[in-house]
C-alpha cells in the first residue's frame, strides 16, 4: 500500500474531500458579509434586540456604514461621517489603527500556546508592568473581559478584603451592568426588575456628609466612584475624593475609582483621579480604550495586600478568575495601545484639544438661549440645554419636557447626523445633555467641523421653524404613545 502524505494518515476524513482541521473548508468571510450583509437590520430584528433597530429607524440613525479608519466612517456612497462616539469611548485610537492591527496579526502569526490554564504566558506579565507604571501606588493586575468584569473584581476583591458586604456608590453612577455592578449603578431604569441586588447604598457625588453617615452605619467595604460622571458628564467637587479617600481609610474601608471611560487619556491625565492631587484609589478599573477597539479586555489594578488577601493560598488560586481573561490578542492589544498613547502623546493631545472644544463652545451660551452650559475634561465633554428666557422659545421647550425630558438634546443630535454627518449621542435617559467622546486621535479640523456643524443646528433650533422642530413632533408623539 502506498504510504498517504503526511497529515492524510492522521486524519481519515481528508480522504473523502472533507477538509481536514485547520483548513479554511467552505468559510468565506467576504462572501458571507457581500452576500448578506444588506440584511443587517432584519437580521438584528429577527435575531437578536428586536428594539434596537426599531429605536434606530425612528429617530433616522438607520444608517449603512461601509469601512471606518480613525474618527471617520464611510458610508456605501462614500460620504464621511464624523464620529465623535467612540464607540462609547471603546475606540480611544480610533478606529484600526495600524499599530494595533499589527500587533494582532504578529500575535495571530506567533500561534501562541495560549490560554492552556496551567503556564504562565509573557504577555499578561508584560501588559500588567505596562499599566502599573502609570499607577505607580498600585501592585497587581488581574485581567478580565469588559469593564463590567472590572468592576465586579473589584467589589469581590473589596468585600472580601475588608470582610464587610455594604459597597457605596454615586447617584447617577453607570458601573455596568451585571448583577453586581448594576448593584451600584445609580440609575432606577437599569436596576428596575432585577432585584434582589447586593446591600449597597448610594451617596450623591461629592457628598462628603453622605458618606460619614454611611460609613458610621458599618459594614462599609468601599466607595466605587466615576471621577467624571458618564451620564451627565459632571466631575467629582474639587477635594472630594481625597476627602472621601480619608474618611474611607479611617474606616478601614477602600477607595474604587471606576476609570473605565475616563482612563487612558480620555481625561488629559492618564487617570482622571490623577487631577486630584494626593489620591490613590485601592482598586482602579479600566477597560474600553485598552482593546484598541478589537479585543474585549478589562483590567482591575490593586495593593499588593488586597490581592494577597483574596489568593492566601495554593487552595484559593482560582477563586476569582476568567475563562478568556489574559488571552494573548487582549493583551497584544494593550501593549499597542499603550505603546501608541505614549508615542502619539495622546494624553496631551486630549487635553489642548479638548480645552480648544470646550472654549469654542462655550463661546456660544451667551449667543443661543437653548445652550446653559459646556463643561468637561480633556475628551470627555457635557452639552447641557435648557429653558430659555423668551416666551416663544419657552412654549415649544415646554411641550417637548412635558412628553418626555430629553427630547431637545435628541432633536439635536439628529440633525447633527442627518443633516452634516456627525455621530454624537445623548448622554443618558431623561437628560437634556449631549456627551463627546470622540477618539483621542481628533484635532483642530475635526473640532472646527463639529463646531461649525452645531452652530448650524443651533441657529435652526432658535429659529423655531423647520425640519428639527418637525423632528420634534414626532419624538412628542412618539413619546406619548409609549407611556
Amino acid at each position: 500500500m502506498t504510504d498517504l502524505p503526511t497529515g492524510v494518515e492522521s486524519h481519515p476524513e481528508a480522504a473523502s474531500g472533507a477538509a481536514p482541521p485547520g483548513g479554511t473548508g467552505g468559510f468565506d468571510l467576504t462572501a458571507l458579509l457581500a452576500e448578506r450583509g444588506a440584511e443587517r437590520y432584519a437580521l438584528h430584528s429577527r435575531h437578536l434586540n428586536h428594539q434596537l433597530p426599531r429605536m434606530l429607524h425612528t429617530i433616522g440613525f438607520d444608517k449603512t456604514y461601509e469601512r471606518a479608519e480613525g474618527a471617520y466612517f464611510w458610508d456605501a456612497d462614500g460620504n464621511d461621517y464624523l464620529d465623535m462616539l467612540a464607540g462609547f469611548g471603546v475606540m480611544g485610537l480610533g478606529r484600526h489603527h495600524p499599530v494595533v492591527r499589527k500587533a494582532l496579526h504578529d500575535v495571530l502569526d506567533a500561534s501562541l500556546a495560549d490560554l492552556t490554564r496551567f503556564d504562565c504566558q509573557p504577555l499578561p506579565g508584560l501588559l500588567a508592568e505596562q499599566l502599573l507604571a502609570h499607577s505607580p501606588h498600585l501592585d497587581r493586575v488581574f485581567f478580565s473581559n469588559s469593564g463590567t468584569e472590572s468592576v465586579e473584581t473589584a467589589l469581590k476583591f473589596a468585600r472580601y478584603a475588608t470582610g464587610r458586604p455594604r459597597v457605596l456608590y454615586c447617584a447617577h453612577a453607570f458601573h455596568g451592568l451585571t448583577c453586581g455592578s448594576l448593584s451600584v449603578n445609580g440609575e432606577s431604569g437599569f436596576r428596575d426588575g432585577f432585584a434582589p441586588l447586593l446591600p449597597d447604598t448610594a451617596v450623591p457625588l461629592g457628598d462628603l456628609a453622605a458618606v460619614e453617615r454611611e460609613l458610621a452605619r458599618g459594614g462599609v467595604a468601599a466607595l466605587v466612584v466615576e471621577p467624571i460622571q458618564g451620564k451627565g458628564v459632571h466631575e467629582a467637587p474639587p477635594g472630594f475624593l481625597r476627602a472621601a479617600q480619608e474618611l474611607l481609610h479611617r474606616h478601614k474601608a477602600l477607595l474604587i475609582a471606576d476609570e473605565v471611560q475616563t482612563g487612558l487619556g480620555r481625561t488629559g491625565d492618564f487617570y482622571a483621579y490623577q487631577h486630584e492631587e494626593g489620591v490613590e484609589p485601592d482598586l482602579v478599573c479600566v477597560a474600553k480604550a485598552l482593546s484598541g477597539g478589537y479585543v474585549p479586555v478589562g483590567a482591575t489594578l490593586g495593593k499588593d495586600w488586597i490581592f494577597r488577601k483574596v489568593y492566601s493560598s495554593m487552595d484559593r488560586v482560582l477563586v476569582h478568575s476568567a475563562s478568556f481573561g489574559s488571552n494573548a490578542q487582549a493583551m497584544a492589544a494593550g501593549l499597542a495601545v499603550l505603546s501608541v498613547i505614549e508615542d502619539e502623546g495622546l494624553v496631551a493631545r486630549a487635553r489642548t484639544t479638548g480645552e480648544l472644544l470646550r472654549s469654542r463652545l462655550g463661546a456660544l451660551v451667551d449667543r443661543y438661549e437653548f445652550l446653559h452650559e459646556v463643561r468637561g475634561r480633556g475628551l470627555m465633554t457635557g452639552i447641557e440645554f435648557g429653558r430659555p428666557d423668551s416666551l416663544r422659545l419657552r412654549s415649544r421647550w415646554s411641550v417637548l419636557q412635558a412628553a418626555r425630558k430629553g427630547l431637545f438634546a435628541q432633536m439635536v443630535v439628529v440633525p447633527l447626523l442627518q443633516k452634516h454627518r456627525i455621530l454624537t449621542q445623548v448622554s443618558g435617559d431623561h437628560l437634556e445633555v449631549i456627551k463627546l467622546i470622540p477618539p483621542l486621535t481628533i484635532g483642530e479640523r475635526e473640532v472646527d467641523r463639529f463646531v461649525t456643524a452645531f452652530t448650524a443646528v443651533m441657529d435652526e433650533a432658535h429659529a423655531g421653524s423647520g425640519l428639527m422642530w418637525d423632528f420634534g413632533k414626532t419624538l412628542v408623539k412618539q413619546a406619548v404613545a409609549n407611556r
